[in-house]
């Protein structure tokens, strides 16, 4: 075999059938995986909290000779590219050439080879981790094993929180293992969201604003997507796809959430019935009007109203 590729799905059939076998060797590899040259520091951590513990950790891993064998984790881990360059490859058939600041993604189950380019030496920083709360986040689709590798730069900015993310997780008491995990999660949505790319996620952020504005100044008229699309650059799904990443929701939802809240705040006004606000904001009818509003907020106009009453303050 002699492609990377062809490396792992024959190892990745391997690996999976005797999983349970392969986790302490592979753990114990992973706190010792260097067979080059080695100038690193290696952590361990017990600690852990009900939404998850943050296992072991490495800093300035220097590596120089290549792995052959892929690797199978019974835990996730982030590999944070400090230094050089390299190349990742795993079972699902992603590859991707590495460069400095790139961060790799790793999950439980998922064989995986990552090395750098022959005749060169590359620096990591890593740490591994695992609990319900990040199970979470994978069904969620926030770690997707789809997109493994992301950028995020100035590197000596982002090794310092790698850093300061197990040092919170190490100290005594129950509050300080949370507060890492807490951490943890704050690194990867930045990560995940593009804000690990400092000017890019700032252009990610205008054009969010810009698109927010073009909906609201036509909110309550009927939706034209590919117009709009259009208007910033980009065809209907590309736009669809990039307004999910930025906002966490597609477009018609984030318009319909909006369209809500418009309806709210037209229902301190106890004279307009919801008929009129209905007509108002575009929809067809009150009881379409009703239904929506209950799928958002999880109670129909009336029950809102009547709360809303409560909770005005007497006079």
């Amino acid at each position: 075999m002699g492609t990377m590729e062809q490396k792992l799905v024959f190892f990745g059939n391997r690996y999976r059938a005797c999983l349970e076998r392969r986790q302490a060797l592979h753990e114990t590899s992973m706190r010792r995986r260097n067979p080059g040259k080695v100038d690193e520091l290696n952590f361990q951590n017990a600690l852990s909290t009900p939404l998850g513990r943050i296992t072991i950790a490495g800093f300035g891993i220097r590596q120089t000779v290549a792995l052959e064998t892929p690797r199978l984790l019974s835990q996730y881990a982030i590999v944070y590219l400090v230094d050089g360059r390299g190349e990742f490859a795993d079972a699902n058939g992603r590859q991707k050439n590495l460069e400095r600041g790139d961060m790799m993604f790793l999950f439980p189950d998922i064989p995986h080879l990552y090395n750098p380019l022959p005749g060169t030496e590359w620096v990591t920083t890593y740490i591994c981790f695992h609990g319900p709360v990040f199970d979470l986040w994978r069904r969620q689709g926030l770690l997707n094993p789809r997109k493994p590798v992301y950028h995020a730069e100035p590197v000596a900015t982002w090794s310092r929180r790698l850093e300061a993310v197990f040092d919170a997780s190490r100290q005594a008491g129950s509050a300080p293992p949370l507060l890492g995990i807490c951490r943890l999660q704050q690194l990867l949505a930045e990560v995940v969201t593009g804000a690990g790319r400092s000017m890019v996620y700032q252009d990610d952020l205008q054009w969010l604003a810009r698109v927010n504005g073009l909906i609201e100044t036509n909110l309550a008229g009927a939706p034209d997507w590919k117009n709009l699309a259009r208007q910033v650059g980009l065809s209907a799904e590309s736009f669809r796809k990039r307004f999910t990443r930025l906002a966490g929701q597609p477009p018609a939802r984030y318009r319909m959430g909006r369209l809500v809240d418009r309806a709210c705040e037209l229902m301190q006004n106890r004279s307009l019935k919801d008929r009129e606000i209905a007509e108002s904001l575009g929809f067809c009818d009150e009881f379409y009007f009703s239904r929506r509003f209950k799928a958002v907020t999880g109670q129909s106009p009336r029950q809102f109203r009547l709360n809303s009453l409560f909770k005005q303050p007497m006079r």
